[in-house]
């Protein structure tokens, strides 16, 4: 009976996969093509549905189980404008507080990596200015990275959240995010825009700052 519900489960993830794969990059693909890449899914999702058991995490809330939140998450970042990112928080009591925990650890996270991502061009570009001080490049990248922070809540989807007992009467929890890049980038490019009112700079750079703020960069 085990056996058939095993079986069961990786063929609904091989169905819940390819139909969300958009057809024309479903076209492109050769039957062996497709055959492969089936095979590397249903190895990916075994193997994690494998460590979650053995580590003891568990689906937090909802009467969903963790096999087929997996199934849906993995449907979701079929398409691949979407891009998972992870929040998560060590120790923590309530799952509403846990959750709050990791949503918060994702929100700084992805703004530090933002910032990070930008900081050396960017700063290339203000101090093109000789008369700028250094002081005002600091103070853009500050405020960028801020207003990211505040803005990319709206463009984390929680795709499933797990926990697990720390044995001391807290949890170890993570949230688990789908972002959408392009959802993304706008968020990106407005918080440059607030950064560079708030701090009053105005530069002939703008457009290729834009171009460089919405350009993607590795979140995982």
């Amino acid at each position: 009976m085990k056996n058939i519900l095993t079986i069961g489960v990786i063929t609904l993830c091989t169905v819940v996969l390819f139909t969300a794969v958009p057809q024309t990059a479903a076209a492109q693909l050769t039957k062996k093509q497709e055959k492969t890449l089936q095979k590397e899914r249903d190895k990916e999702y075994k193997k994690k549905i494998t460590e979650y058991k053995k580590e003891g995490w568990k689906l937090a809330g909802g009467s969903r189980t963790i096999e087929v939140a997996l199934l849906e998450h993995y449907a979701k970042t079929a398409d691949p404008k979407n891009k998972e990112f992870i929040g998560d928080v060590s120790q923590c009591k309530s799952i509403n507080v846990c959750r709050q925990a990791a949503l918060n650890n994702a929100q700084n996270r992805y703004a530090s990596l933002a910032s990070s991502n930008i900081k050396g061009r960017i700063g290339s570009l203000l101090r093109a200015d000789a008369n700028r001080p250094e002081i005002e490049v600091d103070k853009v990248i500050a405020a960028y990275e801020r207003s990211v922070q505040a803005d990319i809540s709206g463009v984390l989807a929680e795709s499933y959240s797990i926990a697990k007992e720390n044995g001391d009467g807290t949890k170890t929890f993570q949230t688990i995010f789908i972002v959408n890049e392009e959802d993304a980038a706008s968020a990106r490019t407005r918080a440059m825009e607030k950064s560079l009112k708030e701090t009053k700079i105005t530069i002939e750079e703008a457009e290729e700052i834009s171009k460089f703020v919405r350009e993607g960069f590795n979140i995982e």
